[in-house]
């Protein structure tokens, strides 16, 4: 019993939320009809995991018999969670208030869906994986559809869905191959048998369902169809946090399974992710090209930004996943402040989402426009910006790996989303227009993007600074 409560206590970053959830839910059952209680409630969780978070950024712990592992790499995978849950949040009051839609059960929700993100990041053995898996989903197909007078809405709830009960058969029942092959579902063990099983031909078998529902989760080629309609019909905050914190955790557990699990370095697994990287790349900057709305543009670019971080998968190396960390510590901010600024312009029946709606801004709201070229920018892969060395360090992890040919592409599909991450900045800078947003911009939503703005100019001028705290406190 006391090694139970050892544990709980050592597990507070998750712990602790799932309280807050539950406080949260109580209070927006008594506070009759004030989502801002709710509110609230919600932002104090999330800073209280956080803290309890940065806490336990040294050596990892295994907990509840190796079920889970905290501290250390999943501490870290947690703060961005919670970074993507915070913006979430602070972005959402406004933006569901203006369309009449402000529920307390929205951040509830919210919540819930970081607990199995978390879960996720932190699981040592496969079912852990699952469920944090399916508390995330099942949250985030209720809030894709949370505007339920919204057909968009309903229809991309729906069709997320029902693929999503698809992937899950594929997870599932790669599972039940890999414990049939191996005996045990535990990461560790598996591991230590990995270079035995790896020649088992229903082993790889279960291998390669699970890059199938992992790859649905970070909408990965050929398994993205769901995405564009998804990000377009979703509220635009949960199409941020959908694109940033649920990728996130979908990646932490590619990480955590295909890297510090199997050593897929030049195995046919790595073959099977490279090929998907390079697809996922070119499809995703390809097809953004021809999109006129800016959600549909931003899916697509994250297809394409999901391949280059599986780029790092794919190498199987320590480059690999020191590359994808730093990647997704600044892909969070730059995704989630470019759909936050979206959410702003944005009108009651899908207004305001298209290019041509951004023209002349720069002249009406110069603080916004310079918030947006910077996120663009740096979605682009320009210096000094964050999203440079993101590039950087999984191009790198590619050729170390002897995989000179992904990175080649993946520079060259870089090239192509200049094109039409730029067109928005020309838009604002150098076309007549009279873009303009309806509602003031609420204080804390324009500082809680500002700071996103300073963290990926402070992280590409001192990317240096992921990278130590990768090695120095989680020994990566």
């Amino acid at each position: 019993m006391n090694n139970y409560l050892t544990d709980f206590w050592q597990a507070t970053p998750i712990v602790s939320l799932a309280i807050f959830a539950l406080l949260t839910l109580i209070v927006d059952a008594a506070g009759k009809d004030k989502p801002v209680l709710s509110y609230w409630m919600s932002l104090i969780g999330i800073v209280v995991a956080a803290g309890f978070s940065v806490a336990s950024l040294g050596a990892s712990t295994p907990l509840f018999n190796t079920m889970l592992a905290q501290g250390g790499y999943s501490s870290y995978c947690n703060l961005i969670f919670l970074g993507s849950a915070f913006l979430c949040i602070v972005l959402s009051r406004n933006y569901l208030e203006r369309l009449q839609y402000h529920r307390g059960e929205f951040y509830v929700l919210i919540i819930l869906a970081t607990v199995g993100m978390m879960l996720m990041a932190a699981a040592l053995d496969l079912m852990i994986i699952f469920l944090g898996i399916e508390l995330m989903s099942i949250c985030l197909y209720v809030l894709a559809g949370f505007i339920r007078k919204k057909e968009k809405a309903n229809e991309s709830s729906l069709k997320y869905f029902l693929l999503g009960a698809f992937a899950t058969g594929f997870l599932l029942y790669g599972i039940a191959l890999i414990y049939g092959t191996a005996g045990t579902t535990n990461l560790a063990l598996i591991g230590k048998s990995f270079p035995q099983l790896s020649h088992n031909s229903l082993f790889m078998i279960g291998a390669g369902m699970l890059i199938v529902a992992f790859s649905f989760k970070v909408a990965a080629v050929p398994f993205h169809m769901w995405a564009p309609d998804v990000y377009e019909g979703s509220p635009t905050t949960i199409s941020a946090f959908m694109s940033t914190g649920a990728k996130a955790a979908a990646f932490a557990v590619f990480v955590s399974v295909f890297i510090r699990t199997f050593d897929i370095g030049g195995t046919k697994l790595s073959d099977v992710l490279a090929i998907i990287a390079a697809v996922s790349m070119i499809v995703g900057n390809v097809t953004a090209i021809a999109q006129n709305n800016l959600k549909r543009m931003l899916a697509y670019s994250s297809i394409a930004h999901a391949g280059y971080m599986l780029s790092g998968i794919a190498a199987g190396n320590i480059e690999g996943e020191t590359g994808i960390l730093f990647y997704l510590s600044a892909y969070v901010f730059m995704n989630i402040g470019a759909f936050g600024i979206i959410s702003w312009m944005e009108q009651q029946d899908d207004k305001k989402l298209t290019f041509d709606d951004y023209a002349g801004l720069s002249s009406q709201h110069p603080a916004v426009a310079a918030l947006m070229a910077i996120f663009m920018f740096s979605l682009a892969g320009i210096p000094p910006f964050a999203g440079f060395f993101g590039k950087y360090y999984v191009f790198l992890a590619a050729v170390k790996a002897g995989m000179t040919w992904l990175a080649i592409i993946g520079v060259l599909t870089s090239l192509i989303s200049v094109y039409y991450y730029l067109r928005l900045v020309v838009l604002m800078y150098f076309r007549d227009g009279q873009a303009s947003i309806e509602e003031k911009v609420s204080a804390p939503a324009m500082a809680a993007i500002s700071c996103a703005a300073l963290f990926l100019i402070v992280l590409g001028l001192y990317p240096s600074l992921v990278v130590d705290i990768a090695k120095g406190f989680f020994k990566i």
